[in-house]
């Protein structure tokens, strides 16, 4: 059983598809551990996006990021990395076919429904991130 994040970006908060997104998680047998709603910090973003903070495209993220609210999500299952990022689809959602998420509700590169970790060293160093031990639960 593994745990990841999920960020459900503004685009998908704006466009109100929270619900859609998180039923697609939940019909695919995942459960959610933790939830909530937060505006991302520059510093935060800094420090999510470290890999990328330096790059000339990283105010438009930092921008588009702080455009709105996100919903973190902590989503567990079996093989919950590959199989939330297969249910996903591409990261450019032009890309994406019909029937994965970012293929359904995706504009582009950028306004693509959700960040998710991309491995499960990466999923524990974001939860802990953006969620604090008792934010988590088991049932």
């Amino acid at each position: 059983m593994e745990t990841t994040l999920i960020l459900l970006k503004p685009d998908t908060v704006t466009k109100h598809n929270v619900g859609e997104v998180i039923r697609r998680f939940e019909s695919s047998g995942f459960k959610i551990k933790g939830c909530k709603m937060i505006s991302l910090s520059s510093e935060l973003l800094a420090e999510h996006y470290a890999h990328i903070a330096s790059k000339p495209f990283f105010p438009e993220v930092a921008g588009f990021m702080q455009s709105s609210p996100v919903i973190a999500l902590a989503i567990a299952g079996e093989n919950a990395v590959d199989r939330i990022r297969t249910l996903l689809g591409p990261t450019d959602s032009r890309k994406a076919e019909k029937g994965t998420i970012r293929g359904d509700l995706g504009t582009d590169m950028m306004v693509n429904v959700a960040h998710a970790s991309d491995s499960t060293e990466a999923a524990a160093d974001e939860l802990k991130r953006f969620f604090k031990p008792e934010e988590l639960f088991c049932y």
